[in-house]
């Protein structure tokens, strides 16, 4: 009997998540487990400029970001499909809108009947990790299903 069945692989492109992704390949080969790659795209920011009255700035129309973002997030999904493939792991795709990304991960693991997640961690310290915080660690706090990090 195989323990995990359906791996969730959540990615944000870095090359830390992409050796989370090549990593989950190779235990779903293992295990016979099929996978779903995850990216959840990133909100559209604006810049403050503080000059007098102040106000914020588009550095991008915002029909230019979201191709971009779609763009980009299909572009590595593809990769890590094509990864899979070669390694005769059955796969597919998801992308989510932009929002909180340790909620649409967990969202995503329990509508795509995961049964454990594999992601990466930055490994960020200190006053780092309090300013930036860390998905991972949301995913871990609050998710059910269970979690293999990557680092």
């Amino acid at each position: 009997m195989d323990l995990f069945k359906h791996i969730l692989v959540p990615t944000d492109g870095s090359p830390l998540s992409h050796g989370a992704a090549e990593r989950a390949v190779s235990i779903a080969a293992a295990m016979k487990s099929r996978i779903t790659f995850f990216h959840a795209k990133p909100e559209r920011r604006q810049s403050f400029f503080g000059g007098e009255g102040g106000g914020y700035v588009d550095q991008m129309p915002t029909e230019e970001f979201e191709r971009q973002a779609q763009a980009q997030a299909e572009a590595h999904l593809n990769a890590l499909e094509s990864l899979a493939r070669n390694e005769g792991v059955p796969s597919e795709c998801r992308i989510a809108e932009p929002g909180a990304p340790y909620e649409a991960i967990i969202e995503a693991a329990n509508s795509q009947g995961c049964d454990l997640i594999i992601m990466a961690s930055h490994g960020r310290r200190g006053i780092k990790s309090l300013i930036l915080g860390s998905e991972t660690q949301k995913v871990l706090t609050h998710s059910k299903i269970p979690v293999l990090v990557y680092r």
